[in-house]
């Protein structure tokens, strides 16, 4: 299931990202095939995906039951797409951007923020608004503030606490302020806006904190100085953000097996996400052997409020009159008892926003069940919103990495693999910060150029100038062999050396292939090396390029360092990687 999901073009730096935030599935698409009713209204139904799967199976059982209105009958199938991929594809003309999937009378987007992103869309291509309304829920799920029960139970113990106080403790002073100095910093993961939806719902809940109220947020209260202050305190304690907070629990699962005794198995305090997360993570289910956690997790309930993740059902000006009926069957069925016990199987609340016993017992957040909602802001003030985020999210010291070794020189269509991942790489910085910090070092082995040792530093970390790191990064000499090992040691030394406890510290690799390098071999030497240090993280993130590269080893490497290695083997996907990589920034 994917959880993080893009807002509408025109507010997003990142569109070119194909990215879902809260996801606890791994296929993009997933089909309902059922047995032939040639009488039956066609109705096609695109899901989000961290839903997609169960919406499937209802839709296989509302089939089965030959369920008629209006003497007519509907045949529903469900395709599973990313809430912001949808809506481009709905603002875009669905057949030109979506081809391969069938074109949709039932939208079901992760949260109401979707349709007022489309609507935006509409308006500005002067053509008939497509969700001009208010839609009703099939599942419901508040965004909470995830923490291991240690640290949770400490926190709760204080009582009703605000999003500054938890979010907003000093990262100096961190876990002191409540009587636990060994725990050290205070420091907690959310996902980037711009790609998840959890993530711009924590802003959104951050801004609403921020002026005291629960509704009717306007653009005038983004530009207070007291809401641009309390906002910038709570972002200076983000770790690193997520483009996909589902990875954050599953890497959280295996180095919660890996522990021993009180270790930590994470830099992280806190994650902020939605409540169905922390019952899939609790229940096992976000585990590879799906044992239940040594260290589960508890939900805490800011006292301002919070931000609730609605799932609308909405049907499209593409549905005929009987499709219409079709739909309002099928949703009068999503709303019946037992399919609403299918969603809280996964930890939904249900189509009111009950929780059910079991999802309170497992996420163990007193006043669970009596939470504040804000309401959802207008499209205008969420595009502000994220500008405004641009700004004082947390900056980033970046080490970029970049393989040029004599691999790199083979052909991807018309241009060399170094060219491909150039050109990538140069647009995936276009999304940092100006003042943000970034270094650029070349690595294949000794070569004459570099003739001591196998990396060398082309730009020393300074705050970005895209003109000249862009020149430097075209004209990098292509030749020798992969000192993989070698280089990610070296880089992690060089930004701990430079560490610099307001920033995001992160190296970022990216290579075509393995590590070919004998003077620097042992993998299990590395990883204790760059092994996560909760005082002072410097995380590693590894771009795998072609179908050469060695993504197991790269996935150790990464994880080791409670980074992240992804995947683009298929050199078409080297874009979407390498946004994703700098959403994390």
């Amino acid at each position: 299931m994917a959880t993080g999901e893009r807002p509408a073009r025109p507010l997003l730096p990142y569109a070119v990202a194909v990215v879902a935030g809260l996801a606890v599935i791994a296929a993009a698409y997933l089909y309902v095939r059922p047995t032939d009713r040639a009488d039956c209204v066609r109705l096609e139904v695109s899901s989000s995906t961290e839903k997609s799967e169960l919406v499937a199976q209802l839709a296989d059982r509302y089939n089965a039951a030959d369920r008629r209105f209006g003497g007519r009958c509907a045949q529903v199938t469900v395709h599973g797409l990313n809430s912001g991929e949808a809506m481009e594809a709905l603002a875009g003309g669905w057949a030109l951007t979506q081809p391969k999937v069938a074109e949709p009378q039932v939208w079901l987007p992760t949260s109401s923020l979707w349709t007022g992103q489309l609507r935006l869309l509409d308006k500005a291509a002067g053509r008939p608004v497509q969700t001009p309304g208010q839609y009703p829920s099939i599942a419901n799920s508040p965004l909470v503030i995830a923490m291991p029960k240690d640290r949770g139970e400490v926190v709760q113990q204080r009582g009703p606490l605000g999003w500054a106080d938890v979010l907003g403790l000093s990262g100096d002073t961190g876990w002191a302020a409540f009587g636990k100095p060994e725990w050290g910093r205070f420091t907690f993961g959310k996902d980037n806006p711009h790609l998840s939806t959890s993530g711009l719902a924590a802003t959104i809940a951050t801004y609403y904190a921020a002026v005291n109220r629960a509704s009717d947020l306007t653009s005038e209260d983004l530009a207070q100085p007291a809401v641009t202050q309390f906002v910038r305190r709570i972002e200076a304690n983000v770790s690193h953000y997520s483009d996909d907070s589902v990875d954050l629990l599953r890497n959280l699962a295996e180095a919660d097996a890996a522990a021993t005794g009180d270790a930590p198995a994470t830099d992280m305090s806190a994650i902020v996400l939605q409540e169905e997360l922390v019952y899939l993570y609790n229940q096992g289910q976000l585990s590879p052997t799906g044992s239940k956690p040594r260290v589960p997790l508890v939900a805490v309930h800011p006292k301002e409020g919070t931000f609730n993740l609605d799932h609308p059902y909405v049907v499209l000006p593409s549905a005929d009159p009987v499709q219409r009926q079709g739909a309002e069957d099928f949703l009068t069925f999503l709303q019946d008892g037992p399919q609403q016990r299918s969603f809280a199987a996964l930890g939904f609340r249900d189509d009111e926003r009950q929780p059910a016993d079991t999802l309170l017992a497992t996420v163990a957040g007193p006043g669970g069940d009596r939470l504040t909602y804000f309401d959802p802001p207008t499209p205008e003030v969420v595009g502000a919103i994220l500008g405004s985020w641009d700004t004082l999210r947390k900056k980033a010291n970046i080490l970029l990495a970049v393989d040029t070794s004599g691999s790199m020189k083979a052909s991807v269509g018309d241009q060399t693999r170094f060219q491909v991942a150039s050109d990538a790489a140069s647009k995936a910085i276009e999304l940092l910060n100006a003042a943000d910090q970034v270094a650029l070092w070349s690595f294949s082995s000794e070569t004459p150029q570099r003739p001591k040792k196998p990396y060398s530093e082309e730009v020393r970390l300074a705050p970005l100038n895209r003109g000249a790191f862009n020149r430097k990064l075209a004209g990098l000499r292509i030749g020798g062999n992969t000192a993989l090992y070698a280089t990610v040691r070296a880089a992690h030394r060089a930004l701990l050396d430079k560490y610099d406890p307001n920033r995001i510290n992160a190296v970022v690799v990216l290579t075509d292939g393995k590590n070919e390098y004998q003077k620097d071999s042992d993998l299990n030497r590395l990883l204790r090396d760059i092994a996560l240090d909760p005082k002072q993280p410097v995380k590693v993130f590894c771009v795998a390029f072609d179908q050469e590269s060695d993504l197991t080893a790269l996935d150790r490497i990464a994880k080791a360092s409670a980074g992240k290695a992804f995947d683009a083997r298929n050199p078409a996907t080297i874009d979407e990687a390498l946004v994703k990589v700098v959403s994390s920034f």
